[in-house]
């Protein structure tokens, strides 16, 4: 993904707030394509919908989880590797640290396989008794189900093919139809909850195995775990990665021991480099002769960095041509005090560093001091140098200003075009790991074939009945929706058919259903009162402003509603929508569903207002068996 969805964000949030599990920091293409395999199973595309049933089915949250976290694993994977790690790195760890606990770090465990792989490859180094008394195995993972699994220490064979059968026999015991670890080696290995994005580090680790999980992570979440894995480990320890993950970009905290198997030494912290020496007087040979003099001075004269000698009073006593021309000093400054020259405190402050190498007989450096004359910038490395006798006493102090403008320039060049090279490396890494993810998966989808085939193997007539069930349910269901297509084209047929009735009858037709709210407005009712149809659906019929008394029809409606009456008919005097006086006829009929009174149907018919025909109206209004 390109662009975060928001929807897909506040799921991950969900998911970190009410479980503790975040994921933010993995990669959004192999997380959404994971999430969404799950939703597809469950018959969810959004969401929010989908957010919406982690709230209401909590068990829920095991499927996700697994889905999300592909504990695909083995025994010895990658062959190669583990005969270098027991081969190489473990001799060499042991000669290094030859008492003492050894404390090894298996991260994203997951069932268990590389944590005692990790221990068998210890034990066959240092023996059965050593192991016990010497070795910890921390393994950890994130997902709560497979440490569970892990604990348990038990495998099926078929999770076994790839160990060779020699540690097969002497690590593991059968019980029925599975092989139990060495309960003697298992005492070593402790399993626990660690989420590398949000805990904090095992620490003192001497050898670290994390396989092919980092690749699941953006690389910034990368490059947060890496300096944990540094912080934890002790110096010249190792770390074991998967063939998808080369730590290209961290070279400054990890050096490749063997890139092809992907064993890494850990950088130890060390002080910066200092900057070349530099050339002091012989003040104790000053005696050994004028010749030697002069030639010491001419060559501290002619040096290329520029230099200023100070003696114990911080007195200008000596400066060669370089510094007089940078810093525009001549032979009227020697003798003056160093504190009123200009080059004390410009380009960087020097009076504090030199009182320092007085009183603490130490030499200072202060790289890449900037210097701007104009639109020129200048780079120097600038030392301080205390002059010292044999006897410790303090004859002077010298000042050495290296250029490294050039050299500066070099390296921004330089790490411009490491910056690229590095980013290239991380794209291609990234493409590695995402084929990794892939074949991950695919992997993680072949076991579970095999697992599949195994049973369908032996389940194989049981299989063919359900295939002939499901081929009769499917006949089923091509026959229902057969059925399901026809009726909902005769309920489309049906609909039309009756709108051209409503919109053939010549009456106003109204229908209401036991709430007295408008189900049905025909284009006559909206002719005769001005009401449109969407403006009546859905409101109660007494709250319509139309030109018809509705509160006489009340009764008549209630009556029928209450079953009172099987029909009602009356005429009311009534006012059109263009204002003109009318007659209105109003017969009201029940709506029945299955024997129950639902609803009432009234039909409004129209026509002038005449006085004679209103007072028949009104003698029929008076019948006892249609009284409104």
């Amino acid at each position: 993904m390109t662009d975060a969805d928001p929807q897909f964000e506040e799921l991950l949030g969900y998911v970190k707030e009410s479980r503790g599990f975040d994921f933010t920091g993995y990669k959004r293409s192999t997380l959404v394509r994971r999430v969404r395999r799950r939703m597809h199973e469950v018959g969810i595309h959004d969401y929010g919908e989908y957010r919406d049933r982690l709230e209401l089915h909590t068990e829920e949250f095991t499927a996700l989880f697994n889905t999300i976290l592909i504990n695909v694993t083995s025994f010895l994977r990658d062959p190669d590797a583990w005969d270098y790690l027991g081969a190489r790195v473990v001799p060499d760890l042991l000669q290094k640290k030859p008492i003492g606990p050894l404390r090894v770090w298996s991260a994203g465990c997951a069932t268990g396989q590389e944590a005692y792989s990790l221990a068998m490859v210890l034990a066959e180094a240092l023996g059965p008794e050593q192991f016990r008394e010497r070795v910890k195995i921390y393994a950890t993972d994130v997902d709560g189900d497979a440490l569970a699994q892990a604990r348990l220490a038990t495998y099926a064979e078929r999770e076994l093919a790839g160990l060779p059968p020699e540690l097969l026999e002497r690590y593991f015991e059968r019980v029925g139809d599975r092989w139990t670890f060495s309960k003697e080696l298992r005492r070593a290995v402790i399993f626990g909850r660690n989420d590398l994005v949000q805990d904090a580090p095992i620490s003192h680790i001497d050898l670290l195995s994390c396989r092919n999980t980092l690749m699941y992570f953006n690389a910034e979440t990368q490059s947060r775990i890496v300096q944990r894995f540094h912080f934890a480990l002790n110096e010249t320890a190792t770390l074991f990665l998967g063939k998808a993950e080369m730590l290209l970009s961290h070279g400054t905290l990890f050096a490749p021991l063997d890139l092809r198997r992907r064993f890494f030494r850990k950088v130890p912290a060390r002080l910066q480099d200092r900057g070349p020496l530099v050339a002091t007087l012989p003040l104790e040979g000053a005696a050994a002769g004028e010749y030697e003099l002069l030639a010491w001075r001419e060559a501290l004269l002619s040096g290329p960095s520029a230099q200023l000698v100070l003696d114990a009073d911080m007195t200008l006593t000596l400066s060669n041509r370089r510094a007089e021309a940078l810093f525009g000093l001549g032979h009227r400054d020697v003798g003056r005090p160093f504190q009123d020259l200009e080059v004390s405190f410009r380009p960087v402050d020097l009076r504090t560093a030199v009182e320092e190498a007085h009183t603490q007989r130490r030499a200072a450096l202060m790289r890449d001091v900037e210097w701007r004359r104009g639109k020129d910038v200048l780079w120097f490395d600038v030392e301080v140098v205390p002059l010292l006798e044999k006897d410790g006493r303090l004859l002077g102090t010298t000042v050495v200003f290296t250029d490294v403008s050039r050299s500066r320039q070099l390296r921004g060049e330089l790490e411009y075009a490491n910056r690229e090279l590095e980013t290239a490396y991380e794209e291609l890494q990234s493409t590695n790991e995402e084929l990794e993810t892939t074949n991950e998966e695919l992997q993680s989808t072949v076991e579970e074939l095999e697992t599949t085939n195994e049973e369908l193997q032996s389940t194989n007539e049981e299989l063919e009945t359900m295939n002939e069930e499901l081929q009769s349910m499917n006949d089923e269901l091509q026959s229902t929706n057969e059925e399901l297509r026809d009726r909902t084209n005769e309920v489309s047929g049906l609909n039309a058919f009756m709108t051209s009735v409503f919109a053939g009858l010549r009456a106003g037709v109204v229908v209401v259903d036991h709430d007295l709210r408008v189900r049905v407005w025909n284009e006559q009712a909206t002719d005769q009162w001005g009401v449109r149809q969407e403006e009546a659906a859905g409101r109660h019929l007494l709250t319509l402003d139309i030109g018809l008394p509705l509160d006489q029809v009340r009764p008549m409606v209630r009556g029928l509603l209450s079953g009172e009456h099987d029909e009602a008919t009356g005429v009311l005097p009534a006012v059109n929508r263009r204002g003109r006086p009318v007659l209105v006829t109003v017969t009201a009929s029940p709506l029945r569903y299955d024997g129950t009174v639902t609803g009432v149907i009234l039909v409004l018919e129209t026509k002038p207002d005449d006085p004679v025909e209103r007072g028949a109206g009104r003698e029929l209004d008076h019948q006892p068996d249609r009284a409104v």
